[in-house]
Parts: C-alpha cells; structure tokens; sequence
C-alpha cells in the first residue's frame, strides 16, 4: 500500500501544536525538521544541564505521512482548525510506494572500512577481515552508523591515537560508536552521554553487542571527573555553548576532538577554545572537519 508524504513550512511557534492536531485529524506519523539543517544557519536543539533546552527552530519544516487515500487539502484544513492557526497555503505531496523496508535498508549498509584494521560491519554481513577490529552496528534510532564523515574522522583520529589504558569520554554518544571504538583500541575506561534517552539505550546495547566495557548516561548522571580525551561529535552551536563544560572535562595535557562542524564554522569554533587548546591543522572530509587540541 502506498502512502503520501505532504511537506510543507511551520510556524516554529506553533509547529508541535499544529503537529498534534495533524494526528488527530489523521496523519500516520508527523516528524519536525530544521529548514536550514546541512547550511551555516543550522540551529541544533540541545539540552545539557546549563544549557537547556530552546524552542523549536526558527525555521521548521513538518513532513506529514497519510493515507493513500486521504485528502490531503481536507487534513490540513482539519488540523488547523483543531490547532487554531491558519491553514497551510503552500506544501507538496510525494508518493510513497509501499517496500519492504528492512530490506531496503539493510541493503544501504554494506561494512565500511575506516582503516586497515578497523571496520564497521553491520550485524546482517560477514565481517570482510576477522583479523580486523570489526565494530558491530546496525542502523537505529541513534546518530552514529560510520556512513558520515563526521563519525568517520573521529574514529581515524582514535585508530591513530589510541595506545592503550585512556580514559576518554564521548559526550553526544548517539549510537555509541566511539565509545565502543575506542574500548575496542584499548581505552581502560569509556563514558558516553547523551541527551537522548533512546540513545543511551542504543550505546548500551551496541555496547554489550560489540562485548565491551562501557559506561553510558544521561548528562546529569555523569559522576565528576577529568578523562585524557574528550571527543564531541555534535554540532558548531552546541559546540560553542558547550565550550566551558566540555573543556573542564579534559585533563591538562589531554585531547578535545570535536567534528560535526562544516569546513567555513571551523575558525569559529576554535576560536571559543584557543583559551584552554592549541589545535592541530583541522582534517576535512566532504566539506565537514575535525578539530583536534591538547589542553595546556
């Protein structure tokens, strides 16, 4: 059975309230997105414990799922009703065709190789190198499958660094992947966070797949403490916010990697850390960087 996906632009202001009332006047399922997600204008949402959580993006777009059926025209003006707010003048309507998605998806995640000796192979494949160090993922509710450069440059920079006996933490674990990477490199102790509660699940889970020793939480959960790396694979605007937090969780003389931070923010960025880090030259992979520093 097909489906229609209806996108259309919201009121950040009222987009949850339009966004209930979507599902009550029939939708399948309602998702908000950031309008100028992937542009220098990106607004993470973000909630550490000193920094909380914002409202929506100023920005946002709804992508709505209805029947094949459904009048899409008769939904939107239904919905706005219920919400009070003006009904949608423009939007656009695609046709979903009906797939079997898990083996769609399956089919998008072959293993992918990040160095030599280090692989991400999803649990459906045989891994191409047992010698290797084969990190077991699957794609899930989290961020963090090794398919973006983002992930992918930190996970060469700990397969580069990592001698063995760290303590590093991984704050915005997502799927836990570098939390589980860098155990699997010989860190003697790992911790991740997460504002997700999902997430924290998921790195828990993918922990005990990979048969390593991690410790996961939400941000207040974590116990005080300074670890030898600190890596944050997040997103320029938390970044910056964060810098005070995060730089207080690094030792003299350890390492903040940070990614998640397109090539044109990365000046900026360091720029809020040169008081604690002096950073190495910043590795790029398609337009998005890593940073590196050791704090004085």
């Amino acid at each position: 059975m097909p489906w229609q996906s209806v996108r259309l632009l919201v009121d950040s202001k009222q987009a949850e309230l339009l966004s209930d009332a979507l599902m009550e006047a029939g939708a399948l399922s309602v998702s908000l997105e950031d309008a100028d997600a992937g542009t220098v204008d990106e607004t993470p949402l973000f909630g550490e414990p000193d920094y909380p959580s914002a409202e929506l993006w100023p920005h946002s777009i709804a992508l709505v799922l209805l029947d094949e059926h459904a009048d899409v025209a008769e939904t939107l003006a239904a919905a706005a009703k219920l919400a009070g707010v003006p009904v949608p003048a423009e939007y656009t309507v695609e046709t979903v065709a009906e797939q079997d998605w898990v083996r769609l998806t399956q089919s998008q995640f072959d293993p992918i190789p990040i160095s030599p000796r280090l692989w991400i192979v999803p649990t459906w494949h045989t891994a191409p190198d047992s010698r290797a160090i084969n990190l077991k993922l699957d794609p899930g509710l989290a961020f963090g499958t090794g398919s973006h450069p983002t992930t992918r440059l930190c996970l060469r920079w700990l397969d580069d660094h990592l001698a063995g006996g760290e303590t590093l933490l991984d704050y915005g674990c997502g799927s836990g992947i570098l939390a589980i990477a860098a155990a699997k490199l010989g860190a003697a102790r790992v911790d991740g966070v997460d504002i997700d509660a999902q997430a924290v699940t998921a790195s828990h889970d993918n922990a005990a797949l990979n048969d390593v020793a991690a410790h996961f939480c939400l941000p207040g959960e974590l116990a005080p403490g300074q670890y030898d790396i600190v890596v944050a694979n997040i997103l320029t605007n938390p970044l910056k916010g964060m810098a005070p937090l995060l730089a207080g969780r690094v030792r003299a003389g350890g390492w903040l990697v940070l990614s998640g931070i397109l090539a044109e923010q990365a000046e900026d960025v360091m720029a809020v850390y040169r008081d604690w880090f002096v950073f190495d030259p910043p590795e790029i992979d398609e337009g998005w960087v890593r940073l590196a520093g050791t704090k004085a």
